[in-house]
This record gives structure tokens, sequence and C-alpha cells, in this order.
């Protein structure tokens, strides 16, 4: 039978001003009498679930006494409503509806649930006050939505932002890191960078040919130093970085190890091929030239090369094209020398 109530109840001025100073989901005398009327009872202990997100609503609930906590989750802040809030309205307004948060009893709360069958009785019996309470339930509804989107497009700003500053500081990184293993006066890798190389080497071995190592000296440099001053020994030494760093791949390397002492390590299709590579770096080091004033100084350099032992380590390699070097040099320079694995 519907259910109806005194109709200068449901539109007093002062109910109506009184509700309009209260919280939006809190019901008017004349809406809490009708629901309280209406609804079935129903007790919830402390801790207990009235609902969970993502379930499908079809009740709407009136809070008598006690506090539910609505947690929306997705970093929407939750919400504590109380004594004569309502809360589940959207399955009575639209049908099955998928609830958007969990709501969970903070205190001991009384309850009254009206389900469909009661909503639809109530329309029936009280259309004015129920328009009244759903245009005003829409409206809160609405400046929810409005407000999580300006949420949302906060953090979304925020994330955006976040991710910018990220990216500064990877960049930063970055270009620290890549500070730390390169020579400042080359920008070839330095010894740190070598030995990160050098750890990460077995990924960058090319299937199928032969690792090798160049130790790269430059003649007579203490000489160009002394007689020239050592802003012209720095541009001998960036002329002879610049040939090398052209002679190296993408999964290869050169690097200054310090002073006039550069290293290449280089894949080779073929063992043959050390010979020629050797041969063509000491001849393209000979055709160099510095800018006048100092375009007759001769530039030289000498090699040792040799092929590396896979199941040997960086200080075997070296000792090896070191000991290679060093007969170039007791040679005159301006030569290579193999290494014992070179044939």
């Amino acid at each position: 039978m519907p259910i109806s109530i005194d109709a200068a109840d449901a539109s007093s001025p002062t109910d109506e001003k009184t509700a309009a100073a209260k919280l939006p989901r809190h019901l008017s005398d004349a809406e809490y009498n009708l629901f309280r009327a209406a609804g079935q009872s129903r007790s919830v202990a402390p801790g207990e679930t009235i609902f969970r997100k993502g379930e499908l609503g079809r009740s709407m609930f009136v809070i008598e006494s006690g506090e539910i906590h609505l947690e929306f989750g997705d970093g929407v802040p939750s919400k504590l409503i109380g004594e004569r809030e309502f809360l589940g309205e959207l399955a009575l307004f639209i049908g099955d509806h998928a609830l958007v948060a969990s709501a969970i009893a903070t205190t001991a709360s009384h309850l009254r649930v009206i389900d469909q069958t009661g909503f639809e009785n109530l329309l029936a019996s009280e259309p004015l006050l129920l328009a009244k309470f759903m245009r005003r339930s829409f409206t809160y509804l609405v400046a929810s939505e409005q407000q999580l989107i300006a949420n949302l497009k906060r953090r979304n700003e925020d994330l955006i932002s976040t991710l910018h500053s990220l990216r500064q500081t990877q960049t930063m990184l970055t270009n620290a890191n890549n500070l730390v293993r390169t020579d400042e006066l080359t920008g070839l890798t330095n010894r740190r960078g070598l030995y990160q190389y050098l750890e990460g080497l077995a990924e960058l071995r090319l299937p199928g040919t032969h690792l090798a190592l160049f130790l790269v000296d430059l003649d007579r440099f203490k000489t160009i130093n002394d007689q020239f001053g050592h802003l012209v020994g720095d541009r001998a030494l960036c002329l002879v970085a610049d040939e090398l760093r052209r002679r190296v791949g993408p999964t290869e390397l050169c690097c200054r190890l310090g002073g006039d002492e550069f290293a290449m390590l280089v894949h080779l299709p073929n063992a043959d091929d050390l010979n020629a590579r050797a041969a063509s770096l000491v001849a393209t080091v000979r055709a160099l030239q510095l800018p006048a004033p100092h375009d007759l100084i001769s530039l030289t350099v000498s090699v040792g090369a040799n092929l590396c032992d896979e199941h040997a380590d960086w200080s075997t390699w070296y000792s090896e094209a070191d000991r290679a070097l060093y007969a170039a040099k007791g040679e005159g320079g301006d030569g290579w020398r193999p290494g014992a694995l070179a044939f």
C-alpha cells in the first residue's frame, strides 16, 4: 500500500532551507521520514561490508545511526557518511548499476534498505518529493563526477610533470655517466668506460668473428710537447683519436688508456684481417697533418695487435698486445707488431 506523508511537511519552506544548509547527501525531514517508513531495517556490525565496489547495486540505504566508510580506490579520496545520509541511490534511478565504491561500517550502524519495488511505490505516492530528491541527487552526482574529472586532470598533470622530471633526471644521470666514462680531451671512452664495456662484452660479441685488441701509442709524443707545447700535443692526440673513432663499429670500442696510449677492441671476420687493419692504421696516421703552422710535424704510431683468447681476461689480452707494442717501438716506431696469438 502506498506510503504518504503530510503534504505541508513536504513543501515546508523552513524544511527546504534546513535541508539546503546541510550536507548534499543529508536528507530533509520529509525525505528521511518517507524512506524510514518505506525501508526494511538492517543492523550492521563495526567492520561489516555492506557492499563491494563492482557489485551490481539493487537497493538504496539510509543511515539511521552509525557511520559508513565509502572506499573508492584508484586514488580517489574516501568518504565518511553518517546519520540521515544515503548511499546506493543510482541502483534505484537507473536499474542494476556497478557500484563505484565499497561501503564498510566503521561503527555499529542501523540502516533502512529501500529496494526497487519500494522506491516505485514512493514515486507513485509522493512524486513531487521524490522528484526533488532525485534532482538534488543527480546534481550532487554530476558535481561529484566533475570534481573527479578535475582531480583526474590534476593527477594527470602531476603525472606528466613527474614523468618530465624523471626524464630530466634520467638525462642528467646518463650525461653524468657519460662524463664519468669519457676522456675529457678526446671524447673517447676512458679506462672506466673500458671496464664497463668489458662487463657487457659477452652480449656484444658477433657470431663467427674474432675479437682483436690493438694497442696504439703516438711516437715521440714527449718531443712534440717539449718543442711545440702541450696545446699542439693535445691536438695531435685528438687527430689520432678521431681516426680511431672512425674505425670502430657500434659493438666495438676505442678508448684512451692515458697519456698517448689508446686501445681498440674490434671484431674481425677473419683472423688474417689483423695484419691489414694494423698496417692500414699505421699508414693513415702517417698521412695526418696538424693545422698550420705545425703542418710539417710528422705524426706516426706504433701498434701492438693480437687476437683475444676467449678463455683469458683483459689483463692477459693487454699483456700480449703490450709486448707487441713495445717490440714495434723498439724497432723505431711507425709500424706494428703481432702478438703471440696473431698467427
